[in-house]
């Protein structure tokens, strides 16, 4: 197209465009200072996702339409870092640090003076190495051992803090830029994801780092882009193009360019002012927003720096000042079992009172029965407990040398401590469960759960309510939502006539269920809103699920040997089956799932897709594959009826070739789901 053609308007106002979103990304994101409106900012991406659906040839792979989508990967790719990402020396107190400090001038064979020093905190969460080439993201890498690490560049671009450009307004990016940092998962998001997998059924994040870790690796991205994750940059790599005279400079340019830094960063000048910010920072860390483990002391001059060199696994110029581990000794008095909202029965050891890190401890986790034996913790040891950050604190070792003759070993219990049911440990876990529908322990939980708008949508039945059904004995089960009336209700605090009038009618609506919703509604574990679809567009109705072997239900897509157990358990638990019938005999009736269409083509197998395709885009392939009753699987495996591959297909083609399944190409996948495609 000629200069001044509408190709070349369409072209200008997508630069520019893409030069606003991302400027207003880092308002928002990195400086939490935004400058328009959030109908203006969408008005912005509206317009330029219009363009780029013109004109495709306008698109780049750093417009800010692009950051998340990517299809899912098959596994990670291996990539070499240019200068190793070497790991710090830890100090682990005041002395360790202070002779860190006194190494480095007798290293630099100078009288001694006040260094100018990078205070920072030290994150808790997953390292990380961005490459920037002439302002655009090319790479995103994980840490891995120092010297390779996993390319994860299109997990990292979901991060909105991440900036896919680099920001030029005041000064232009160098021709490279190798930028590092952590990624990270506040504590407010933290405890919201856990909240999210206990309503599911499943098991909590240890902590918020090992769920940024899970999240990172991900080799879907557009599960990674559903995660609060969150970056902050504190080190560099090569720079091409770009000079810093001090780290501080750096971060200064770094965060002009778009990148975030992590916050409470502090230039001092003397080691007595790190001591003084150390301790600060170490009064405040249980009300950071973030968890850290320590703060990280650089030598701010990058000329020092460069003198001071690296020793074989950590440079001279840098240190990691840990915070200390607030630990004590106590004895354990008993080792009892409790039982929590998701079923898990936990040992929990009761301690003789004791002071650890300013809070008196009285109890401790022991996690599971296998932690137990590891532990070779029994009654009447002596114990050393630790306190970092967690709420409960938790058994380090036993001081084997102050174990009384008369002590105990614990014994796991075989029945339900809170309702009596017996136990049931599913293959594979470590977790012994109790699987009661009705058990005390879990009964809020249950019906919180039972209430959700994908389950069975009793609107208005809030945390604070159900608290009150739960502790005034109206609710032992789910079935006693359906005996509630409006009297009963209306005498609550907080309810009133019209409250109590609006909830039982949704009660009474709740009755008519979807099978696949009210499969859901059960608390199943492992059985969440995909598979109980999948379960019941299977099985049709509740009795032909009930009756199904453990055989009948493996041949079920997805469904693996722990969740056809885990099935089994709860339908021959016999309080569970009380109160399921207890609910169809107050109406609560699960309606069967639609007969199959003539044209479910597909019913009852299994597919995979790998490569690019031709012309349908994945997505559309996996709808048309559920449209014809197919399940989608993103594995390949003995179950897999047969694999779409396209262009660039990658393992599970391999994988697929070497188990015998059928190949098709993306015209026999259409045929056989009877749809059509694009432009027939």
């Amino acid at each position: 197209m000629a200069p001044g053609s509408d190709g070349d308007t369409d072209r200008k106002r997508a630069e520019k465009l893409r030069e606003e979103i991302l400027y207003h990304d880092y308002r928002y994101h990195v400086l939490d200072s935004p400058v328009v409106s959030d109908s203006e900012y969408d008005r912005l991406v509206r317009e330029l996702e219009e363009i780029e659906a013109r004109r495709p040839d306008l698109v780049t792979p750093d417009s800010p339409t692009r950051r998340v989508g990517a299809k899912p990967i098959d596994a990670f790719k291996t990539v070499r870092h240019r200068i190793p990402m070497i790991s710090l020396e830890n100090a682990l107190s005041p002395e360790e640090a202070a002779e860190w400090e006194a190494r480095i001038h007798s290293f630099l064979r100078e009288e001694r003076r006040d260094l100018e020093f990078a205070c920072e905190l030290k994150l808790d969460g997953v390292a990380v190495e961005l490459v920037y080439e002439d302002g655009a993201l090319v790479l995103g890498s994980t840490r891995g051992d120092g010297e390779t690490g996993e390319d994860v560049t299109e997990n990292l671009k979901t991060i909105r803090t991440v900036p896919l450009r680099l920001i030029e307004r005041e000064e232009k990016a160098p021709r490279l830029l190798e930028v590092r940092g952590e990624v990270c998962i506040s504590r407010k998001s933290f405890e919201a994801v856990n909240r999210s997998q206990l309503s599911k059924g499943d098991e909590p994040y240890a902590n918020p780092r090992n769920l940024a870790a899970g999240t990172l690796k991900t080799l879907d991205p557009r599960e990674t882009s559903a995660r609060p994750l969150e970056i902050f940059f504190h080190s560099r790599g090569a720079a091409e193009g770009a000079e810093f005279a001090t780290h501080s400079e750096f971060l200064d340019r770094i965060g002009r360019w778009g990148l975030r830094r992590a916050p409470r960063f502090e230039v001092v000048r003397g080691f007595p002012a790190v001591t003084r910010y150390f301790e600060r920072v170490g009064a405040e860390r249980e009300s950071l927003p973030f968890e850290i483990d320590g703060v990280v002391v650089k030598v701010n001059d990058i000329s020092l720096e460069r003198r001071l060199g690296e020793r074989a696994r950590s440079p001279r110029w840098a240190v990691a000042w840990k915070f200390p581990a607030k630990q004590a000794t106590t004895r354990v008095r008993e080792i009892a079992y409790q039982v929590g909202r998701t079923g898990a029965v936990t040992p929990i050891a009761a301690l003789d009172p004791v002071e650890v890190g300013g809070v008196t401890v009285s109890r401790s986790t022991l996690h599971n029965q296998d932690e137990i034996e590891r532990l070779d913790v029994r009654v009447g040891d002596t114990v050393l407990v630790e306190r970092a950050g967690e709420v409960i604190p938790k058994v380090v070792k036993v001081i084997l040398e102050k174990r009384p003759p008369s002590a105990e070993r614990a014994r796991p219990p075989e029945k339900c401590p809170a309702c009596g049911e017996a136990l049931s440990r599913v293959e594979g876990e470590v977790a012994i469960r109790c699987t009661n529908l009705a058990c005390p322990a879990q009964r809020k939980e249950s019906v919180l759960h039972w209430s959700l708008r994908t389950a069975a949508d009793v609107e208005g039945l809030g945390e604070k309510l159900v608290d009150q059904l739960v502790a005034k004995g109206l609710v032992a089960s789910v079935a006693d939502l359906y005996l509630l009336d409006e009297k009963t209700l209306a005498g609550l605090p907080r309810m009133g006539e019209l409250s109590a009038k609006n909830l039982v009618s949704a009660i009474d609506r709740s009755r008519d269920v979807p099978l696949a919703r009210f499969l859901f509604a059960l608390g199943i574990r492992h059985v969440g809103e995909a598979l109980a679809e999948t379960l019941a567009r299977t099985f049709g109705t509740f009795e032909r699920f009930r009756g199904a072997s453990e055989e009948e239900l493996l041949r079920v897509p997805d469904v693996g040997p722990a969740v056809a157990q885990s099935i089994r358990q709860f339908l021959g638990n016999p309080r569970n089956a009380e109160t399921i019938e207890k609910l169809f005999a107050l109406g609560v009736v699960p309606r069967p799932a639609p007969a199959r269409a003539a044209t479910d083509s597909l019913h009852g197998q299994t597919v995979v897709f790998t490569g690019t395709l031709p012309t349908l885009l994945r997505e559309e392939a996996e709808a048309m594959a559920r449209a014809a009753g197919a399940a989608v699987s993103s594995t390949v495996g003995k179950k897999t009826s047969f694999v779409v591959a396209g262009d660039e297909a990658g393992s599970k083609l391999e994988k697929a070739k070497s188990l015998g399944v059928e190949i098709v190409t993306e015209d026999e996948f259409v045929r056989r789901a009877g749809g059509e495609k694009k432009g027939s």
